[in-house]
């Protein structure tokens, strides 16, 4: 005859509450830490892609200053999933330590970004005005009170993150809207978080928070690890192209735009009537080089560059065509300013000592102008007239401005006195 043994150990029977709700716990913060590995797995992965970048372009340095960013934020993470298994006071303390640490070079990234600038101690204030924020409540034993302000200091940075991507917009629109959206999304998690711990009113936890906003925080974050990931590299492949662009137009001595550039942009289209052509040619610039050397040269050159940006208004043009001749192109320039302008350019060139180990080396500027005509030049025309003036002050005997041939030359003297 076949019985059945009922237990009268209540602890016993396999459908007891208390073994329902610890296995329900257990099954939880089983989920929690599968989460938790993920977006620390997805972090790491993103900081060896940024540090293989930056290995490639050690130019971009704020690629490195966003990599020690993730390390710190994903060695939190892993300090709070052994935090959520064993909620020790010394855990929690050391993951705001390096969770504000990671976060606040992140928004130095950011920042970077921007200005092209690392600011260090910017990044330590941050730093560490989120660390006291959250550590001292901690320590105290108010661990509730303690995430609140954990949550609200990384909301903060990720705000100001945020901020730095929405200003720098206008370098490239799609992909840093996308970034900046990312960081707000994220760090209105992390104030939710706060906010529904702040409704729940408990100061003392005992234990890390577990509540819906932590779990929507956690998603949002691993979403947007993922997609800033993916739009930060789109974004600096961007950058390189758009380096490569502007190394292919810029003259790699001086910075100025180079010839094929020049004519890339001027071509043989017409020109206004208020638009003038100055060539410039450095004088005897060949005996500067065989008596200092070629790296001396080079100085000369950076220095009449400087002087030519320094008389370049919004809307002109400053190029070097090539060895010691450099042109200006002037836009809205009223008759008989573009030879004035020439003149104070060759005057300030003139007067400027360059000072080559003991001795003191000047250099002086030949000039050819070719001004708008009431009938519209090419370009092309305009660049050939100048330079044909440029040739007749040299033959003149050099350190002078000579308009071009269909104008009346006007010595130096001239201009001097009209200036």
């Amino acid at each position: 005859m076949h019985k059945t043994f009922l237990s009268t150990d209540p602890m016993s029977c396999r459908h007891h509450p208390a073994r329902l709700q610890s296995r329900r716990l257990k099954s939880m913060m089983l989920d929690y830490n599968s989460l938790l590995l993920a977006l620390g797995v997805s972090a790491a992965c993103l900081a060896v892609t940024l540090m293989g970048s930056w290995l490639v372009r050690r130019s971009e340095t704020v690629l490195l200053t966003a990599t020690v960013g993730l390390v710190l934020v994903v060695s939190g993470i892993f300090v709070y999933s052994a935090y959520v298994n064993t909620p020790e006071k010394w855990l929690g303390v050391a993951n705001f330590v390096l969770f504000h640490a990671g976060f606040a070079t992140i928004w130095g990234a950011g920042k970077q970004f921007l200005t092209g600038r690392v600011f260090l101690p910017a990044i330590a204030i941050r730093a560490f005005a989120a660390m006291v924020f959250s550590v001292v409540p901690m320590l105290s034993g108010y661990d509730g009170l303690a995430f609140i302000a954990d949550n609200l200091a990384i909301a903060l940075l990720l705000f100001a993150t945020a901020r730095q991507y929405w200003l720098a917009r206008a370098e490239a629109p799609a992909p840093l809207l996308g970034i900046t959206a990312l960081y707000t999304l994220t760090a209105i998690s992390f104030f939710l978080c706060a906010a529904v711990l702040i409704s729940d009113g408990k100061l003392v936890l005992g234990h890390a928070p577990s509540n819906w906003a932590e779990d929507l925080s956690l998603a949002v974050c691993i979403a947007g690890m993922t997609g800033i990931g993916a739009l930060s590299l789109a974004l600096h492949q961007w950058r390189l192209a758009a380096r490569h662009r502007l190394d292919a137009i810029t003259d790699p001595l001086t910075g100025l735009l180079n010839r094929r550039a020049l004519f890339d942009q001027y071509g043989t289209r017409p020109m206004g009537t208020t638009t003038a052509v100055i060539v410039f040619d450095i004088d005897h610039f060949k005996s500067v080089n065989d008596r200092f050397g070629h790296a001396t040269g080079d100085r000369v050159l950076n220095v009449f560059a400087g002087e030519l940006s320094a008389h370049c208004r919004t809307g002109d043009t400053a190029a070097r065509l090539g060895g010691e001749e450099f042109v200006l192109v002037l836009k809205e320039i009223m008759p008989g300013r573009a030879e004035l302008t020439a003149e104070r350019i060759r005057r300030a060139f003139e007067a400027r000592e360059i000072h080559i180990d003991d001795e003191v080396l000047t250099c002086t500027v030949s000039v050819g102008v070719a001004p708008g005509r009431s009938k519209s030049l090419d370009f092309d025309t305009m660049l050939s007239a100048a330079d044909k003036a440029l040739y007749v002050a040299k033959r003149a005997g050099r350190n002078r401005v000579e308009l071009a041939s269909y104008l009346k030359a006007v010595p130096v003297e001239a201009t001097r006195t009209a200036s």
